[in-house]
């Protein structure tokens, strides 16, 4: 158990490593460079997810730690967790919902109430001392305005694209997270209540994924919502990327992250 724990804090820090890597090279606008370690970096989390999980299986008692046990975890990391495995900006009830139903077990629950001024906070460090952290809790940007989209949350390391929210994209990004979800819920070699529990709100949501009051299988889940995916998935990609671009070229990097300052302009009728 000890040599899974050593092994969790390297990836831990490789990902740090990573994502501030990723930042750098795009920042640089060395796009070959970014995608090759946006592809290391999604691997790294994909064996940390599969580290955590073997972790958590190891643990004796894994369910009731005591608070001597309990690692220290920041409200901030516990936000992380939940959007990387989500990989979709997402409100804060949901992301308190997932990081308690999959990594919950590791430390104290995670509230959604605690994520109310989080992004203010985000915006304050960066603006005071920018790219001091090798990642920043940002907002998703409505395709329309490049304003913050209320009560969404994302990652500055994600692509830009991926952060904009256009007519289709909270479906999209529904169907994005309910794959992630079964895929994280197959991964496991037992399922908690609270994690069943979780799969079925999604599946319960998407046409073909659960049948009754039967219990939602993961590999069904998957495929009913790529199904779904494939017929929103282009145009809503059109509209981001267009988005984006605009976003590049009106915004500075701030911005960018935390969205552009509607402004109030006299004058016109």
């Amino acid at each position: 158990m000890l040599d899974v724990a050593e092994s969790i804090e390297n990836l831990e820090r490789r990902i740090d490593d990573l994502r501030a890597a990723v930042r750098r090279a795009v920042v640089a606008r060395d796009q070959a460079r970014a995608r090759a370690l946006r592809a290391e970096l999604r691997s790294a989390e994909r064996d940390w997810e599969r580290a955590l999980t073997d972790l958590a299986d190891d643990t004796p008692d894994a369910g009731q730690p005591t608070a001597s046990e309990a690692p220290l975890v920041s409200v901030r990391d516990q936000v992380h967790h939940a959007l990387t495995l989500l990989s979709a900006p997402t409100a804060p009830k949901l992301i308190a919902e997932v990081h308690n139903a999959f990594f919950g077990a590791a430390g104290p629950g995670l509230a959604a109430a605690k994520l109310t001024h989080l992004r203010r906070d985000e915006e304050r460090s960066f603006r005071t001392a920018r790219h001091s952290r090798p990642y920043y809790l940002c907002s998703a940007l409505t395709a329309e305005h490049l304003a913050p989209a209320r009560g969404l949350l994302g990652v500055s390391t994600w692509p830009l694209e991926r952060r904009i929210i256009g007519p289709l994209s909270p479906r999209v990004d529904f169907l994005t997270a309910a794959i992630k979800v079964a895929e994280q819920v197959g991964r496991m070699p037992e399922r908690t209540l609270t994690v069943a529990r979780l799969l079925r709100r999604f599946a319960t949501s998407i046409p073909g994924a659960v049948d009754g009051h039967e219990a939602a299988d993961p590999a069904i889940v998957i495929k009913a919502a790529h199904a779904e995916l494939e017929v929103h998935a282009d145009a809503d990609r059109v509209k981001r990327v267009a988005a984006a671009d605009r976003a590049r070229a009106q915004l500075d990097e701030a911005e960018q992250l935390f969205g552009s300052r509607l402004r109030v302009i006299r004058g016109l009728a």
